[in-house]
């Protein structure tokens, strides 16, 4: 295949220490491999490792008790038959609710342990109050397992969470979650603020003339959730980093 790289896209895999490119286009699972499994399942994140992914995207909440557990919404009706939000109920309760496919939602403990030395982990930062529970987490793994922190990736919509987080780790990489054209000039501001490494924007609004705009920051472009073939040429053709999206296999064919 053509390799067609940037050098900021280049730099970005060298610095993971014992990951290997495996893609023309850095390719993230997002929620794991959800077209193939239930998003944010084991299952689904053993899926986007089978798919060869360069990266794994999860999302995280806060339990009343202070675990992470790796789920996309507050609440958990679309996923289970409970209506509690998460943050309100302790992990205990977590464990006794079955998500629709039978399986139980994860811990980011237990998806932390499945992924192998190769792929990078980016973290979303869902919730609130996830910033400061999930540097010790990442700072416990390195210290313990002896682990690189350019293992993890911080994304968020929450802007605040982000800057929470750069305060109080300063190596870690960022990534701004941007859900509007209107908002990209902001994130370039706190681009700045908290030297983050990446924009990850709506793929809907993005132009050759945004990414350029981006990289001329010095920031990798990573647009989600590009599923369709068409897109994911779209995407390629005005020059991103990397796709996150719900079918990995589809990025590289």
């Amino acid at each position: 295949m053509k390799k067609n790289f940037s050098i900021l896209s280049l730099s970005f895999l060298f610095v993971f220490s014992g990951c290997e490119k495996k893609n023309d286009i850095i390719v993230i699972g997002h929620r794991g491999a959800m077209g193939h499994a239930l998003e944010n399942t084991i299952e689904s994140i053993n899926k986007a490792i089978d798919f060869e992914v360069d990266g794994i995207e999860i999302d995280i909440f806060k339990t009343r008790t202070g675990e992470l557990v790796v789920y996309h919404d507050p609440v958990l009706s679309r996923l289970t038959n409970s209506d509690a939000y998460i943050e309100e109920i302790s992990l205990d309760s977590i464990e006794n609710i079955s998500l629709i496919d039978g399986s139980s939602i994860p811990t980011l403990n237990q998806v932390i342990d499945i992924i192998p030395d190769e792929i990078f982990l980016n973290i979303e930062l869902k919730g609130m109050n996830t910033a400061y529970p999930t540097n010790e987490l990442i700072l416990k793994y390195s210290k313990q397992k002896n682990w690189n922190i350019d293992r993890f990736v911080i994304s968020s919509f929450r802007w605040d969470e982000l800057e929470k987080f750069r305060s109080i780790n300063k190596e870690i990489k960022i990534a701004i979650l941007v859900d509007s054209v209107f908002k990209i000039d902001s994130s370039l501001t706190l681009s700045r603020e908290i030297n983050a490494y990446a924009i990850n924007p709506n793929n809907s609004f993005l132009s050759k003339e945004i990414v350029q705009k981006l990289k001329s920051k010095n920031l990798l472009v990573f647009p989600y959730t590009v599923n369709n073939i068409e897109n994911i040429k779209r995407m390629k053709s005005i020059g991103v980093d990397g796709i996150i999206t719900d079918y990995p296999e589809r990025i590289n064919r």
